[in-house]
């Protein structure tokens, strides 16, 4: 690894090959489903696998997203600041950004091991809803991981 936050970057753009492979298998499904229901064969659980799919998506995305700062930003709130304010800025907005992902991955946790001890599953093909809660937690705790490297990358002067 060229620095200590590539192991990071790994696993990011991994969790984000995971999320594309999940849009594309929402996609097919979709586009299954609707040939099929023309034939009056409807593809019985798409509802239920593409909101789970979105789930995923959604989730594993979000780190890779943050570690490219795709994320919108308003740098014309900050432009007149100095750089050690900025700085400052930066760092206390991405020490929330910490706080709430962290505060979301614990709850999901916690809804998991709800989901997983009442047996939930999806109405129609029993899909178990457990392991997506769990998953969104291992990409929340991910995302302060990215939080705290950019945080890292601030003080060092490598900011954008």
């Amino acid at each position: 690894m060229k620095n200590p936050f590539g192991l990071l970057r790994f696993f990011c753009n991994a969790m984000n090959f995971v999320a594309g492979v999940a849009l594309t298998v929402m996609m097919s499904l979709t586009v299954i489903d609707v040939l099929l229901r023309a034939a009056s064969l409807p593809f019985v659980g798409t509802f239920e696998i593409v909101s789970l799919l979105m789930g995923i998506v959604v989730s594993f995305g979000i780190p890779q997203v943050s570690l490219d700062k795709g994320h919108v930003s308003m740098e014309f709130l900050t432009e007149k600041l100095s750089l050690r304010n900025k700085n400052l800025l930066n760092t206390f907005t991405r020490i929330l950004c910490i706080l709430l992902f962290a505060f979301i991955g614990y709850n999901m946790i916690k809804i998991g091991a709800r989901f997983h001890a009442s047996g939930e599953v999806s109405p129609t093909i029993m899909i178990p809803f457990y392991p997506l809660p769990y998953a969104v937690s291992v990409c929340c705790l991910l995302e302060c991981f990215v939080f705290v490297s950019e945080v890292v990358t601030i003080w060092r002067g490598a900011h954008e």
